[in-house]
C-alpha cells in the first residue's frame, strides 16, 4: 500500500512540476511535442493536438518535450522555427524553465493551507498570536541512531503519556519534567507510555550518560498540538510555513554539498526512493494530514533540487541561459546536449547508489 501512495503522490508532484513548464511554453507559443509521466518503455500514449501524452513504465519522474529545447534542423521551415523554444527571448526561455519550479512551490503552499483549514500539527512554538491550539502531546520530534530509545523501538511522532519506574510516576507535560524524571531515575529502567496514530503502548527504556555524565534517552521533543484556521489565515500560514521550510531545505543542501566536497559529508541523511515508501508508510500510518504534509515537504524538496546548477536540472538549463547572456551568443547545441546528457547519466548512478544506500539500511 505504501507503494501505491508513493507512486501517486509522485504522479501529483511530476505532473504538477511538467505541467509548469508545459503550460508555460504553451502560453508563449512554443509548440509541445511530449508530455510524459515516468521514464520508457512506454505502457501507454495518445496524441491530442499536436502533443503527444504518454504513461511510462518507470514511475521516478517525468518530462515535456518542448520543440527545439535541444537545437533545431536547420531544414525546418521558418513557421515551425518561430515555434521553437531557442526562437524566443531569454527571459520566456527563463520563465518556462522556471515554472516547474514554481509549480513545485504552489502546490506545497496549497497542501499547507489546506492542512491549516482542517487542522495541522504544529509546534505551540510556532502558534499564531492569539489562536488556539487543540490535542497537544509532548511528542517525539527524532530519535538519535543507536540512541537508548531508538533501541527500545521508540520513534519519531510518538505522543509521550507518561513515564514511571516501580518507586515514582510523572505525566509528560513538557520536555523539562521528561528530562528531570530521566536524570533522576538514571540507569533504572523506565516505563514509558505513548500514543502511536490511534494505538497506545508501553516500552521501556534504560538511560545513557552522555559526554557531560548526564543521564539520556536520545531523544528531542516539542509540544505539538492541532492548529486549525479560517481560510485568508491558513493561505497566509501556509506561505509562512512553505517559505521557511524552503529556506531550510536550501541551507540543507548548501551544507550537504559543501561538506560533500571536502570529504565529510554524511550519506546517512540522504534518501532515495525506497526510504521515501517506507516514510510515506509512517506518515500514512499518523493521518491524511500528516501524509499531505510530507507531500509538501517532498514538493519543495524537489524545487529545491531542481534549481541547483547542475546539467540536466532546470538549474542548470537557467546557467546555460545566464551564460549565453554574458558571451552574447548561444551554446552550440552539441556542446550542450553533451553536457546535459553527461549530467544525466551521473544523475541516474547517483540514485542507483542512494537506492543502494537505502538498500542496505533496511538490514
Amino acid at each position: 500500500m505504501s507503494i501505491i501512495i508513493f507512486i501517486v503522490i509522485l504522479l501529483i508532484l511530476v505532473v504538477s512540476h511538467e505541467f509548469g513548464h508545459f503550460i508555460v511554453a504553451k502560453k508563449s507559443g512554443i509548440r509541445v511535442d511530449e508530455f510524459s509521466f515516468g521514464f520508457p518503455p512506454k505502457i501507454f500514449g495518445k496524441k491530442i493536438g499536436e502533443t503527444t501524452y504518454n504513461l511510462n513504465a518507470l514511475p521516478f519522474g517525468g518530462y515535456v518535450k518542448i520543440f527545439g529545447e535541444n537545437g533545431i534542423d536547420e531544414t525546418v521551415n521558418e513557421e515551425d522555427k518561430k515555434r521553437s523554444f531557442t526562437s524566443k527571448p531569454r527571459y520566456i526561455q527563463a520563465a518556462v524553465l522556471l515554472a516547474g519550479v514554481v509549480m513545485n512551490f504552489l502546490v506545497a503552499w496549497l497542501l499547507l493551507s489546506v492542512g491549516f483549514m482542517s487542522g495541522l500539527p504544529s509546534s505551540s512554538s510556532m502558534i499564531p498570536k492569539g489562536e488556539n491550539v487543540g490535542n497537544q502531546y509532548l511528542t517525539v520530534t527524532s530519535v538519535i541512531k543507536d540512541s537508548p530509545a531508538e533501541i527500545s523501538g521508540l520513534k519519531t511522532g510518538d505522543k509521550l503519556l507518561s513515564l514511571k519506574t516501580n518507586s515514582d510516576f510523572v505525566e509528560t507535560h513538557s520536555a523539562e519534567n521528561v528530562q528531570s524524571f530521566v536524570k533522576k531515575h538514571g540507569n533504572e529502567s523506565i516505563k514509558v507510555d505513548y500514543l502511536r496514530g490511534k494505538d497506545y503502548g508501553e516500552l521501556e527504556i534504560t538511560s545513557k550518560n552522555n559526554n557531560e555524565g548526564i543521564p539520556t534517552i536520545g531523544i528531542a521533543m516539542d509540544t505539538i498540538g492541532i492548529l486549525k484556521l479560517p481560510v485568508h489565515k491558513a493561505l497566509w500560514e501556509g506561505l509562512k510555513l512553505t517559505s521557511d521550510i524552503t529556506l531550510g531545505t536550501a541551507v540543507g543542501f548548501y551544507k550537504l554539498i559543501s561538506q560533500t566536497l571536502v570529504g565529510k559529508g554524511d550519506m546517512s541523511s540522504i534518501t532515495g526512493p525506497i526510504g521515501i515508501v517506507g516514510v510515506v508508510g509512517d506518515a500514512a500510518k499518523f493521518g491524511f494530514i500528516y501524509l499531505l504534509s510530507f507531500t509538501a515537504l517532498i514538493s519543495v524538496n524537489l524545487a529545491v533540487i531542481n534549481l541547483l546548477p547542475f546539467p540536466a536540472l532546470d538549474g542548470g538549463r537557467l546557467l546555460f541561459l545566464l551564460i549565453e547572456k554574458i558571451k552574447g551568443s548561444r551554446i552550440k547545441p552539441e556542446v550542450s546536449n553533451i553536457v546535459n546528457t553527461v549530467g544525466f547519466g551521473i544523475l541516474i548512478l547517483l540514485m542507483v547508489f542512494v537506492t543502494y544506500h537505502d538498500i542496505v539500511k533496511l538490514f
